[in-house]
């Protein structure tokens, strides 16, 4: 093994990319990753702090030095299981989570920015097993006789799923698409997270007896409470998500054509038809409009694939993003706006929509702008917006993103009796280490329960309340149990 010196002297170095010309004529992975001997060299470079603050970091607390370890010495293998120990995706948490504010940013190289790239390793070591051996087969417990029914096939639905399962609960997921995955599959676009890595996780999660039925939209037509007393599942788990797109409330908004929330943007843009919800898949053509200036509204990472989308849809297009403050106030991944400078999107800082205009046939043609200034901070700490009093110009458009953030929908709660909300919307929590719900009966956690928010913040809930879920089961099982023999001796 190397000593400390010997590893404070390799340099960083992240996994090549495609170029920007050629990348926007594709929807492949930008990153083409590493190989062994450079992943091997890399993940040298950790310097096992006994404190391990990138554990710490990672809202999974993975043992990273312990991985680092293994994969600096060309343990694959054990690198990988080492992952998997607290994390059900750790191949797409690699590629997706901000990682610069998380383990790496509290890496202890990160003082001289030049911290260990935990997560292009994580994504190397995982996807090497997965190629050449399948994803690692977790042991199931015998059968219990209970079973889960699972509200929607994301993140925070299919870590529940596969945690419950392995203790050897019978589980059923439910989602409203047409293939389980959720934001894995139709919110992240295939340029930053390969479609077939959530294709291969929902044929392993097939193999340890999970069931799914898709295009099944739990709610009014199908009421929660319908799996508990009709369908017989002993407890119900709610990771439905956050997909419904907010909205601006200015005019031409809902009106006009080519004017589309970021999820169907991004579903219709990034999905083959097979793949789309009965409506899209009938029309002539589900792509979304590509014509010759595309404005994308919003500064997250959902405008950051609005605008890379919008790229591949037509390396031709003129693509604008417009946020109404500072590049510093953007929540999103600095690698992400790296990436779309790189492809060519023009931003607008300072600017928000205030009117959409159409021409006689009702398709959007511009957008009356307004530039803004940095007033007080908000309760989030970031300085609010205030607009410039005349001010005003107008962007020629014939397309619009709308990414201006998610909310959770609110069918489900409306329709389940005695399920508390919050004023969001959110389903309320006794906390999100048990992720109990108002009902005995029914767990949450994941977006319908923070808002919209990160994979592994979803995962990380969902595991904890798996973890109480099982208790309950066992408790339930044991009850079941008992008046089976009193009604056997009676």
């Amino acid at each position: 093994m190397l000593q400390r010196r010997q590893r404070y002297r390799i340099d960083k170095e992240k996994p090549s990319k495609q170029d920007p010309q050629s990348r926007v004529s594709n929807f492949e992975e930008v990153y083409q990753g590493y190989t062994p001997e450079l992943a091997m060299q890399q993940a040298q470079r950790c310097l096992y702090c006994d404190h391990a603050p990138c554990t710490t970091g990672c809202p999974l607390h993975n043992d990273i030095p312990a991985a680092m370890f293994l994969l600096g010495q060309g343990d694959f293998v054990g690198a990988a299981l080492k992952f998997i120990e607290n994390s059900n995706f750790p191949d797409v948490c690699g590629r997706i989570c901000p990682q610069e504010k998380q383990c790496e940013g509290a890496c202890v190289l990160a003082a001289r920015d030049a911290s260990v790239c935990i997560g292009k390793l994580e994504a190397f070591v995982v996807d090497y097993v997965r190629k050449n051996f399948g994803y690692p087969h977790r042991e199931t417990a015998p059968a219990t006789g209970m079973k889960v029914g699972v509200v929607g096939a994301g993140p925070a639905g299919l870590a529940v799923a596969e945690e419950l399962a392995v203790k050897g609960h019978a589980v059923t997921v439910f989602d409203m698409w047409p293939y389980p995955g959720g934001l894995l599959l139709y919110g992240i676009p295939n340029f930053k997270l390969n479609k077939e890595i959530v294709f291969s996780k929902i044929q392993a999660l097939e193999k340890l007896g999970i069931k799914f039925v898709c295009n099944y939209r739990v709610g009014k037509d199908h009421p929660v409470d319908d799996l508990l007393k009709t369908q017989g599942f002993d407890l119900v788990f709610l990771g439905y998500g956050a997909i419904k797109g907010s909205v601006m409330k200015i005019p031409g908004e809902d009106q006009l054509k080519n004017i589309y929330q970021a999820t169907e943007y991004l579903v219709r843009g990034n999905l083959p038809r097979e793949l789309l919800p009965e409506y899209w898949q009938d029309s002539d053509n589900p792509k979304p409009h590509a014509g010759k200036v595309t404005v994308v509204v919003g500064g997250g990472d959902t405008a950051m694939d609005c605008v890379r989308t919008a790229r591949r849809l037509d390396p031709n297009t003129h693509v604008m993003c417009m946020y109404r403050r500072t590049e510093a106030e953007m929540p999103g991944r600095m690698e992400e706006r790296i990436h779309a400078r790189e492809e060519g999107v023009q931003f607008e800082w300072l600017t928000a929509p205030v009117k959409f205009m159409g021409d006689e046939n009702g398709f959007v043609k511009s957008a009356e702008c307004i530039r803004m200034k940095l007033g007080e901070p908000d309760a989030k700490g970031r300085r609010s917006p205030v607009p410039i009093e005349g001010s005003n110009f107008v962007v020629e458009c014939d397309t619009v993103a709308l990414a201006i953030g998610y909310n959770p929908e609110v069918e489900i709660p409306e329709s389940t009796e005695n399920l508390k909300t919050t004023k969001w919307g959110t389903v309320l929590v006794e906390s999100e280490e048990t992720g109990r719900t108002s009902r005995e009966d029914i767990y949450a956690a994941g977006d319908n329960v923070r808002g919209a928010d990160l994979v592994v913040t979803a995962v990380g809930a969902a595991r904890n309340a798996a973890v109480d879920m099982h208790k309950k089961l066992m408790v339930m099982r044991a009850k079941r149990q008992e008046r089976s023999q009193a009604g056997a001796r009676a």
